[in-house]
């Protein structure tokens, strides 16, 4: 059975969906009125026992459209696991572990663990066996936790699997089918999804049976409680345009994505030159200093968080009423995602995309595959800041006055006024300026208003036959503003520097399902690593990414190139690794195997010399005078 669910017009209530009372108390304690569509659509079936796919973006309510009826099943007499939900990432464990604990506020003695890489053993396996009914982890901890024993499923009466392309994207294929073998085969299964690729149809066919289909759709899920915009902004001027956009708007806390680490790394660090109270989080943070960064945020100890889409993923700060997109997202689905991180549980929101002149084509992909037209706004001048900040200061102004004690004040006005000869209005208008930072005509202020300028010009569209002359430019002044080292620069990391010399050209970047250059380009001083499975192990390159960037912490774009051999591989990383990571990463398994990571340094210099032995063949050295080695063909695969 399918059901597509378009954005509903029934007068629904949660007390309509047969939840037991203390489920309803905890949905009106949380202050949920009415249900979303996925809710509607797939808590009666699993209410009923049945198997459920569910097409769903986030931000439409997904966890609560499989926690409740979670939450129905759990006995908290047992003290024994009994449901376990797989996410992707950390942060969306986290997410969903704390929402899930919500909702059994007045179930009395359900207790819930979240279990990821990056956090010590101890406390999750203290939780495990000291009976908590509901576990909510990422495959490869919770596999860690299946061998060492520390998790026993023969009492797990549902399994979920949340963004479960994601997780196939990341490489966990694999520990999801062996999971799913550990659990009783009479068990409940949810599979929620942004898309529903031929893989993923392939999980469900294997461990579904005859699951109830809902789809929500692609129009309703986009989040319509978000006002989508988008800026043609030239890269240089981003960081500019986005200190604006960030000083006019009226929205408590913000969140802006970028696609690199490095770009991320460099846009937090310019937000903070500027005066922004603003914190980076990437696949690089630790994760206790990850949990006090969203900790600051979400108490208003911080305004604006610059995040990468994997550090990003499942985070919901009600605070956050401004998503910016640093960069045009790849695909429309991490588009959807980026955006959903506002606009969330009935609140409102607005999401701004920057889009550079030459990327107006990606900006209408995304459109058609969201049935959305985004609405183009002009980037606020230097002028709109000044006059957005005196509008909120004479707001101030007018709650002082009523409090008095102002005859000072006048009198040094007027004393002032009357001395210099100036007009008491300018006098008044003066102390505005200065208390908004309009300190006058100055080089900064030219400078500021010149890049305005620049970007206005840049929001008309090309002349036909004019795009090679304008990507010219633009790479001249990108490379001349380098070199002065232009405070407006925006071109942060690699993404900004090849797609100005690439005209778009595909790199690398944080997010799990990105399409990435070939072959990949190892930096100079990159490690090698060895990692005990292969090919005769049945490993895949995909597997060892994933289970390296979720348990070390690290993003796709760390790893290099990756040789793969009959029984290992040799994975070159940039990043270094401390031995904490090292440890956590050798202990995590691909297809049934511990990785065992170690430093190798054999394999660099034998792929070192054979390059070397090529370069000199190239300049027409003679082979006979040069040692042979002999090279495995797996390393160019």
């Amino acid at each position: 059975m399918t059901s597509t669910i378009e954005n509903s017009s029934v007068s629904a209530t949660f007390a309509d969906l047969d939840l037991p009372d203390s489920l309803l108390k905890a949905v009106t304690d949380l202050g949920f009125t009415q249900p979303t569509d996925i809710q509607l659509a797939a808590i009666p079936p699993l209410l009923a026992g049945r198997d459920i796919t569910g097409i769903a973006q986030t931000g439409t309510g997904k966890t609560a459209a499989f926690g409740l009826p979670l939450l129905s099943l759990i006995d908290p007499s047992l003290p024994q696991l009994q449901a376990v939900v797989l996410t992707p990432t950390r942060e969306l464990a986290m997410q969903v572990a704390d929402a899930i604990s919500e909702l059994a506020s007045h179930l009395g003695g359900v207790n819930v663990v979240a279990v990821y890489g990056g956090a010590p053993y101890g406390q999750q396996i203290y939780a495990l066996r000291n009976g908590a009914q509901v576990l909510v982890g990422t495959p490869g901890r919770v596999m860690d936790h299946l061998d060492k024993g520390t998790a026993n499923f023969s009492s797990v009466k549902m399994l979920v699997l949340d963004e479960a392309d994601e997780m196939l994207r990341m490489g966990f294929a694999e520990d999801v089918d062996t999971i799913f073998r550990q659990a009783p085969e009479q068990r409940q299964v949810a599979l929620f999804s942004a898309t529903m690729p031929p893989a993923i149809r392939k999980v469900a066919q294997e461990h579904l049976v005859d699951p109830v289909e809902i789809a929500v759709s692609r129009q309703s899920s986009t989040v319509t409680s978000v006002e989508q915009r988008f800026a043609v902004v030239p890269f240089r001027h981003k960081v500019g345009a986005l200190s604006r956009i960030l000083a006019t708007t009226d929205a408590e806390a913000a969140i802006v994505f970028c696609r690199t680490r490095a770009a991320a790394e460099e846009v937090g660090v310019e937000l903070v030159a500027r005066g922004v109270s603003a914190a980076t989080i990437s696949g690089d943070v630790a994760q206790r200093e990850r949990e006090k960064i969203v900790d600051r945020l979400r108490n208003g100890q911080l305004d604006v968080l610059v995040a990468t889409d994997v550090a990003a993923r499942g985070l919901d700060v009600e605070r956050i009423g401004l998503v910016v997109n640093f960069d045009v997202p790849r695909e429309a689905e991490a588009y959807v995602h980026r955006i959903g991180r506002t606009g969330r549980a009935g609140r409102t929101g607005i999401a701004m995309t920057f889009v550079t002149p030459q990327e107006r084509n990606k900006l209408r992909h995304i459109e058609r595959t969201i049935r959305t037209q985004l609405v183009e706004t002009a980037v606020p001048s230097p002028a709109d800041v000044s006059a957005h900040r005196t509008k909120k200061l004479l707001e101030q102004v007018s709650e002082r006055i009523p409090a008095g004690r102002l005859d000072m004040y006048r009198r040094l006005v007027r004393e002032h006024a009357e001395t210099t000869g100036a007009d008491i209005n300018d006098v008044v208008a003066a102390v505005l300026a200065l208390g908004v930072g309009d300190d006058g005509p100055s080089a900064r202020r030219v400078a500021e208003q010149a890049a305005h300028d620049e970007i206005t010009a840049a929001q008309q569209p090309p002349k036909r036959g004019a795009r090679d002359d304008v990507d010219r430019s633009t790479r001249r002044d990108f490379k001349r503003d380098q070199r002065r080292g232009s405070r407006d620069d925006s071109s942060w990391g690699d993404s900004g520097r090849r797609e100005m010399r690439g005209h778009g050209r595909q790199v690398r970047d944080d997010s799990p399902g990105a399409r990435h250059p070939k072959p990949h380009r190892t930096p100079a001083d990159a490690t090698r690593y060895r990692v005990s499975v292969g090919f005769d192990t049945g490993a895949e390159p995909r597997g060892i990414v994933g289970a390296i960037t979720n348990e070390g912490g690290l993003r796709g774009a760390d790893i290099g190139k990756i040789a793969m051999f009959g029984s290992f591989a040799l994975v070159d990383i940039s990043t270094p690794l401390n031995p904490g990571q090292i440890k956590r990463i050798g202990r995590a398994k691909v297809g049934g195997r511990p990785l065992q990571l170690q430093v190798d340094e054999g394999p660099r210099k034998r792929y070192d010399d054979n390059r070397k032995n090529r370069h000199d063949d190239a300049r027409g050295g003679r082979r006979e005078d040069k040692p042979r080695h002999r090279h495995s063909k797996d390393n160019h695969r």
